[in-house]
């Protein structure tokens, strides 16, 4: 009886150690009130690697993710249309930023009448988080649930039709049935996935 007793009490001080210390570490985190408070510094000017489109928009756009981070992207849309879009959330390679090509993604399929955001994932480019220049899977992956929430709220776009393009070592952070239920992922439709690939007069898919 008292080796149970002795087990409950240590069990129960384990517990309450255990909360304390994640509170102080809370607390005591010299990012947290950087990140909430953050303002970003976004370049205005053209600043991508490849040509700007005569086709679409350009602006700059920011958004918060559930951790509090504030995200930065690059928002591209056709020119000349009317009504809600469908969108596309794009970000990838591992360790690019949206000037790269996550943006050429974005603006070529702008071009073709979709309304896209490149974003820089947090701790990345013009995004805040801290420490810089570090990836977190469960992070990452907020990201593009983040992206696809604010594509959501805006008026412009139409929310049962919004995708995600994640590129190269970013194509496993992005999740179809995590953060929006209108996800919608092709490769588990053969007969979208082959209308899609042969509108663009690609080779069809093996």
């Amino acid at each position: 009886m008292i080796r149970y007793s002795f087990k409950i009490f240590c069990l129960a001080f384990s517990a309450c150690f255990c909360c304390a210390g994640s509170l102080l570490a809370e607390d005591n985190n010299p990012h947290t009130d950087k990140m909430v408070n953050e303002k970003l510094n976004l370049t205005q000017e053209w600043d991508k690697v490849f040509p700007k489109s005569d086709k679409v928009t350009h602006r700059k756009v920011s958004f918060r993710n559930r951790y509090g981070i504030m995200l930065a992207a690059d928002l591209y849309m056709p020119r000349n249309v009317n009504g809600k879009l469908p969108a596309i959330a794009v970000s990838g390679p591992f360790g690019a930023v949206k000037e790269q090509s996550a943006g050429l993604y974005a603006q070529t399929m702008a071009e073709r009448g979709f309304l896209t955001i490149a974003f820089d994932p947090s701790y990345t480019g013009e995004s805040g988080g801290f420490p810089r220049y570090v990836a977190s899977p469960d992070i990452n992956t907020e990201d593009f649930c983040a992206a696809v929430d604010y594509l959501s709220t805006r008026d412009d776009v139409d929310s049962e039709r919004i995708g995600i393009i994640g590129i190269c070592g970013w194509g496993g952070y992005r999740h179809p049935h995590q953060g929006n239920g209108n996800l919608h992922d092709v490769r588990y439709e053969p007969r979208e996935r082959e209308r899609l690939f042969r509108r663009d007069g690609c080779r069809r898919p093996l």
